[in-house]
């Protein structure tokens, strides 16, 4: 019989070897399988398996069902070949299938993690095209499709920031698909509240901040996600000052990934388009940043995501708030987002560490 890892179950018998890339064997024929032996078919993103009809105890194996909808999803992908889109067209793509896959949690479809996985991490694995397109992310959005865009975005910006953080990048895939399930649980929100325009009430605020403890429910019983994914989208809205959300936890039972998370969500939010409020530069972003980082957020991880998005090259081309347009001469260790900038049109230089009102609005791409 041959199923998907998601559809097997303990004590099912392998027929035939599962090889992985080397030709060697992931899992040998004859195999009892375990539920550690499906996570690894899982986290391998073995596609089908071939499993003997009864199982090691006699009994008559009942493969688990999949998703139809999450199927399909599945087989679309297939039949696109996205090693021929751009970072961009792919970027789209995926929002467009996040969309899908949470309409189908809407209706109560499990997450399948074959199908999140494939979808995800080709992605985050173009960390060439990510390096040069992190300023842009909050440009792709519009207000209308923000949620879609900000789940796919944070998973971006937290494999990103992993990776600089010098995480191997066996984690930095595990923090890009927990900021991408990392808002799963608004499915189980009433419909419309996460697109409300206005100011929420206070029992709709309420129901808010439960969303991710739904995130979590959504993944707890499944054994294929990792303990870190499901305590990072459990806590990402926890602050180390204890006056984040849903528990109120203090630093030092916050996991990693969730204070990493935190970060990413809190910039992607407050650069981007949404129906209840204006988007702000990304450099005045980071500043408020370095205002939190004493109190609310890792320092090491704001700083880190700081110098990451701070590491402009000389002659670099940028837009003022002002509208000018300038070309950046000289970097202050200490003051990354405020350099020394040329101004083309006025032929003088000014220094944005003395311009307190003057900040970069968007690097010009030329």
């Amino acid at each position: 019989m041959r199923v998907s890892p998601s559809q097997l179950v303990h004590g099912c018998v392998l027929l035939k070897d599962v090889v992985g890339k080397t030709n060697r064997p992931i899992i040998p024929k004859k195999t009892v399988l375990t539920n550690k032996h499906i996570n690894v078919l899982e986290r391998f993103l073995v596609e089908k398996v071939e499993v003997s009809e009864r199982l090691h105890d006699g009994k008559v194996y009942i493969p688990k069902p999949e998703s139809k909808k999450e199927e399909h999803v599945m087989e679309e992908h297939k039949e696109i070949d996205i090693s021929t889109f751009s970072f961009k067209e792919h970027y789209f793509y995926v929002v467009e299938n996040y969309q899908k896959l949470f309409d189908n949690w809407r209706n109560n479809a499990p997450i399948d993690m074959l199908v999140v996985r494939n979808l995800v991490i080709p992605l985050i694995e173009r960390m060439d095209d990510i390096g040069s397109a992190i300023y842009s992310l909050h440009r792709y959005t519009n207000k209308i499709d923000y949620f879609y865009h900000h789940s796919v975005s944070v998973a971006i910006i937290a494999a990103f920031l992993g990776k600089k953080l010098g995480y191997e990048k066996g984690e930095w895939i595990q923090l890009g698909l927990a900021g991408f399930l990392s808002d799963a649980g608004m499915a189980k929100l009433s419909p419309g509240l996460f697109k409300k325009a206005g100011s929420l009430t206070h029992s709709e605020r309420a129901e808010m901040i439960k969303h991710p403890t739904y995130s979590y429910r959504l993944l707890e019983q499944n054994s294929s996600v990792s303990y870190a994914i499901k305590l990072a989208v459990l806590q990402h809205h926890e602050r180390i000052d204890g006056s984040g959300y849903p528990l109120g936890l203090s630093k030092d039972k916050i996991h990693q990934y969730a204070m990493i998370i935190a970060v990413c969500d809190i910039y992607h939010a407050m650069t981007s388009d949404r129906i209840y409020k204006e988007k702000q530069s990304p450099f005045k972003v980071i500043e408020e940043l370095q205002r939190e980082q004493y109190t609310k957020l890792d320092l090491t991880v704001v700083q880190t995501f700081i110098e990451a998005l701070s590491n402009f090259s000389i002659g670099t081309t940028v837009k003022l708030s002002n509208s000018m347009i300038g070309q950046i001469v000289f970097m202050d260790d200490k003051s990354p987002t405020r350099p020394i900038v040329k101004l083309i049109e006025q032929d003088s230089i000014i220094s944005l560490k003395d311009e307190k009102d003057l900040f970069i609005d968007e690097i010009v791409n030329e």
